[in-house]
């Protein structure tokens, strides 16, 4: 079975097909290997069985030569005279066929066996060397070109060229290796014909030399052997994936006809479970890809007829994206905006045409098409479009209804031309105040400020608005096809409409009230654009916080909060604006009147955040008089008003009994103080020996009352010793719950 010949200039390609026609080689040369490994162990067997018998027939010569027979008589008859000649004649007949039978024994292992083997070891042997220096070259070099394609092309000039100085060494380390394995197999597939017929070595050597002269022009100019047939450029490129999961690189091997504009893609990574054929495209466009553009380098983008969208190839360096962009007739990127001149950058005629045109062929082809705005067109396509509409030429002169410009391109388009004017269309003026309105905690706060500021754009800019928001209603009213919902389309158009003047951290962070302002534009179109404020010289202010923020203590726990201790009071003089009250500590404190509380008292219910009343407190206030329980609402404006009016003058503390509380140890958050002197508990009705005496122009100590942190739920209650108290209220004949 004959093969096809293995060219040198496929060395510099390492094609697939060049790689299954060097595997037909292998395969064969492997086959030759085992044949004569084969033949030279049948031939040495054979050999050592002929020596074997040759030694067995000499032997047997030599003892009929050696035989004798005895004889009766004198004289030897005749007969018996032959008899003896003719062992020995045979004998020596036996010796001399032996002896040419060694000879040829001799000639087949010198002229046969031997040169087979020196040829396997030293012709196959050395071939093998060939293929694993090749195999190792080969697998050094694409491991680099693997690495070397991944590298950033943001990274130093010096480092990228430092890389391909790298890059180009192994490639022509591994060429010179493709050339000379491709020139020894070759040549072991012809040397092994005379090896076993001799007369063939002549028309070996003269073609040795031909291959010998062709390599030497290959590696001086590889790209100008070039045979007839083959297609216009092929070669190794990399496609960019995209999963749902990112984006990868996929090696192809990919072959381009000129003349037909077909570029055929062989997938070189092929899937488990599924073999993929070749992919025949059409080439529409080519056009190479901006540096700044993306991440990876040598890259150039096309279109095809078969696929949609563009695809994104990377060559395997600079010069080989330049070959492939020459076959290709690819061009240069536009380097400059589409929208170039100052007037074309400004909300003119053309721009609101622009826009009407690409809200109109959108609500009537592609207001339901899932995903709109979000989708991207092709780059190339919205650079054509919008050089085509804004042509100083013949600007406007653009059929949107043409098939070349489908929805994506326009909608992407129209999001172009609105992110590059040359002010934003909400204006950088008012786009602090717009912010600062989105960040407001007021619904109706945040959606007067943002009504009044609309109507303190200019009147270009608040009609753009106007058209620009009522097709996103018009959008978002279909948005069970089109899955764009109000917060989708803020998230899309918030940084489109709306930008900072300068690029800043604080600007990235307030993207999102950039989206909340187009949000709430969407949904509340009717009322913003019935008509202005009434009052549209000034955004509404604020209104003021009614009660003071509550802070509640972080804890990790999941036990209910317990409640705060509560205040009692005893001798209250109703005339009197100011009262007293004694904290747990011992310390007395005045506050502003509380609210007064009914006559009778009521048992306090428990609610959420409550301890069970089954718990005891270690500090239960006791008083001959009458005991009013302040809630817990009372205390928080106590010591709110007590913070608010510290500094006003606080009247001296009336002479009647003030209750008293045992001593206690409440454990506090707070920053620990000198804990006061207790005071000593006197009988009933001693009641001035609780009285404290402050000299006149001594402010008196606010102290907070102290917040006890709930208790971890493996602790247990701790039993209190019974004591005797006296009822608040005659007829009253439960027990007051404890407090905290």
């Amino acid at each position: 079975m004959g093969h096809p010949p293995l060219e040198f200039s496929d060395c510099y390609l390492d094609s697939p097909d060049f790689r299954e026609r060097l595997k037909c080689y292998e395969q064969e040369l492997e086959r030759t290997n085992k044949f004569i490994k084969d033949v030279i162990k049948d031939g040495n067997a054979l050999i050592c069985a002929m020596r074997n018998y040759s030694s067995a027939v000499q032997k047997f010569s030599q003892t009929l030569q050696s035989f004798q027979f005895d004889f009766i008589g004198d004289t030897l008859t005749d007969d018996e005279i032959n008899i003896a000649e003719s062992f020995k004649e045979f004998a020596e007949l036996l010796n001399e066929v032996e002896n040419e039978r060694m000879m040829m024994v001799q000639n087949a292992s010198d002229l046969l066996i031997k040169p087979l083997e020196n040829f396997r070891k030293e012709q196959i042997g050395f071939t093998k060397e060939r293929k694993k220096k090749f195999e190792k070259d080969g697998e050094r070099f694409y491991s680099l070109l693997d690495r070397h394609l991944h590298l950033s092309s943001k990274k130093k000039e010096s480092q990228l060229q430092e890389a391909d100085l790298q890059v180009d060494k192994e490639r022509h380390n591994f060429f010179e290796s493709s050339l000379d394995y491709v020139y020894q197999i070759q040549e072991v597939q012809e040397s092994k014909k005379f090896n076993i017929v001799e007369p063939t070595r002549n028309h070996f050597s003269s073609t040795r030399e031909e291959m010998e002269e062709l390599k030497k022009r290959m590696k001086e100019a590889p790209q100008t052997c070039k045979l007839p047939g083959q297609p216009t450029i092929e070669g190794y490129l990399y496609t960019q994936e995209k999963w749902a999961l990112g984006i990868s690189w996929v090696k192809y091997y990919c072959r381009y006809e000129k003349e037909t504009k077909t570029l055929t893609m062989t997938p070189m990574e092929q899937k488990p479970g599924a073999k993929q054929g070749p992919l025949d495209l059409t080439l529409k466009y080519c056009v190479r890809r901006k540096t700044e553009s993306i991440d990876k380098r040598f890259c150039f983008d096309i279109e095809t007829n078969e696929r949609p969208g563009t695809i994104t190839l990377q060559a395997l360096s600079e010069a080989n994206r330049r070959l492939w962009m020459e076959a290709m007739d690819g061009k240069e990127p536009i380097y400059h905006s589409p929208i170039t001149k100052q007037e074309e950058m400004e909300l003119n005629e053309v721009g609101f045409k622009f826009v009407r045109k690409c809200i109109n062929i959108i609500e009537t082809k592609g207001i339901k098409t899932e995903g709109l705005y979000r989708t991207v067109g092709s780059n190339i396509q919205v650079q054509k479009l919008l050089n085509a509409f804004f042509d100083p030429k013949c600007p406007g002169d653009v059929d949107f209804h043409n098939s070349d410009w489908d929805i994506k391109t326009i909608t992407s388009s129209l999001k172009f031309y609105l992110r590059n004017l040359s002010e934003p269309v909400m204006t950088y003026r008012l786009h602090k105040e717009l912010v600062s309105a989105a960040k407001s905690d007021n619904l109706d706060y945040r959606l007067g400020a943002i009504h009044s500021l609309v109507y303190k754009l200019p009147e270009k800019n608040r009609e753009m608005l106007e058209l620009l928001i009522r097709h996103l209603v018009n959008v978002c009213e279909h948005s069970k096809e089109n899955l764009m919902t109000p917060s989708n389309m803020g998230v899309i158009f918030g940084p489109t409409l709306m930008r900072a003047q300068e690029d800043t951290v604080a600007a990235m962070m307030n993207i999102k009230f950039q989206n909340i302002v187009v949000e709430i534009l969407i949904e509340h179109f009717g009322k913003i654009y019935l008509g202005p404020p009434e009052e549209s010289a000034a955004p509404p202010v604020p209104p003021p916080r009614v009660t003071a923020r509550r802070h509640k203590p972080i804890t990790i726990s999941k036990r209910l909060l317990r409640e705060r201790t509560v205040f009692y009071t005893s001798s209250l003089d109703e005339s009197e604006d100011e009262i007293q009250h004694q904290t747990p500590n011992g310390m007395i404190t005045s506050s502003i009147e509380p609210p007064k509380l009914p006559q009778h008292l009521k048992l306090p219910t428990q609610k959420s955040g409550e301890v069970d009343p089954g718990r005891k407190s270690p500090n239960k206030p006791v008083s001959d008089g009458k005991l009013e329980p302040c809630t817990d609402v009372d205390v928080g404006r106590l010591v709110s008003r007590l913070q608010d009016g510290g500094s006003k003058a606080i009247p001296k503390a009336t002479n009647g009994p003030v209750p008293a509380s045992g001593p206690t140890k409440t454990p506090s958050f707070h920053i620990k103080r000198p804990a006061p002197k207790p005071v000593a508990h006197h009988k009933e009705g001693d009641a001035d020996s609780f009285s404290k005496v402050r000299p006149p122009g001594e402010k008196p100590t606010i102290i907070r009352p102290p917040v006890r942190p709930p208790d971890p739920p493996c602790r247990a209650a701790t039993p209190q010793k019974p004591e005797t108290k006296p009822d608040v209220v005659a007829g009253n004949a439960g027990e007051i719950p404890s407090s905290v």
